[in-house]
């Protein structure tokens, strides 16, 4: 799922990740551009397992390239069928959004193959969210601007968020439990969306476990969870997706319009599930990435949040 494969590099030929040393205070939490990934929480890790390790969630920065930076920052969830983390939907994306002057974060979340289940995999993306907007003035980058961006069981985190954020605890001890974790904005990249009948049984079994509850099904199933306060989004999928069926995007974005939320929908007739960047299985062609990532670049400057 997400590629399986760790392709890490594959799709971004001639892109490198920007060395500049940028260090930045998060409380106790520091994240530095192009360092090791740091925990998403000083201390203890609520509802950890375990110590170290996958039960560890973590960020990592990527500074977008100054002269085309806008404030935009994007939070990258990884495919990886809720079991691994694909680094090319990972790394592999910041890399290259943060040379289009986007910043990008990518949080490696916890997993079920590591024996966690929903709620854990949300709280970890909520608090990325919430960590990127509380420190934005040190992160250098707009409040208001700030996407998150998952492919394959990641866009189902994604998605997730996108439709059960908060407005945060204003009494919270904890400066960066006050904000809210709401997005400003969405990509989705052949992502899994339901947990119905057009999900993607691995990526179900790893979230909710062997048996869930009706009402789990129901409420992590998130194009049932569109409302008129669910943030824009770019959705891409390939019509012969055959890991995760493309009436997942096809009826995310079916909701949005219904609700009233504005949305940009691609789906492109070729191309095997986990893809990424890349022009196609054997990788980018000559330095050339997806159209699917030209498109973004479009819908991103229409909206204000790149150049």
């Amino acid at each position: 799922m997400g590629g399986g494969i760790d392709r890490e590099r594959e799709g971004i030929l001639g892109w490198v990740m920007i060395r500049n040393i940028l260090a930045v205070s998060l409380g106790l939490v520091a994240l530095v551009a192009g360092a090791e990934p740091e925990p998403l929480w000083p201390g203890k890790v609520p509802g950890a397992l375990g110590e170290g390790g996958a039960h560890v969630p973590t960020l990592t920065y990527y500074p977008a390239v100054a002269e085309k930076a806008t404030g935009t920052v994007i939070v990258v969830c990884p495919g990886g069928g809720y079991g691994g983390l694909a680094g090319h939907e990972g790394a592999g994306y910041a890399e290259w959004l943060a040379g289009e002057g986007v910043a990008a974060v990518v949080l490696n979340y916890r997993l079920g193959s590591a024996g966690y289940r929903h709620p854990v995999m949300l709280n970890d993306a909520t608090r990325a969210v919430r960590t990127v907007r509380a420190k934005a003035a040190e992160l250098k980058i707009d409040p208001k601007k700030i996407g998150i961006m998952g492919s394959s069981a990641g866009g189902h985190l994604a998605s997730t968020l996108l439709t059960h954020f908060d407005a945060g605890k204003a009494d919270a001890e904890d400066p960066v439990e006050r904000v809210s974790s709401r997005p400003d904005f969405g990509v989705l990249c052949y992502a899994v969306i339901t947990m119905g009948e057009h999900t993607h049984g691995g990526s179900k079994r790893n979230l909710l476990g062997d048996n869930p509850a009706a009402e789990l099904v129901e409420l992590l199933s998130n194009e049932k969870q569109v409302t008129k306060d669910t943030p824009p989004c770019f959705l891409w999928h390939t019509w012969d997706d055959s890991a995760v069926k493309v009436e997942n995007t096809l009826d995310f974005a079916s909701a949005l319009r219904r609700n009233g939320v504005a949305f940009d929908l691609h789906v492109y007739q070729k191309g095997p599930h986990g893809i990424g960047l890349s022009v196609g299985k054997n990788g980018a062609a000559d330095g050339q990435v997806h159209p699917w990532a030209l498109d973004l670049m479009v819908w991103l400057r229409q909206n204000g949040w790149a150049k």
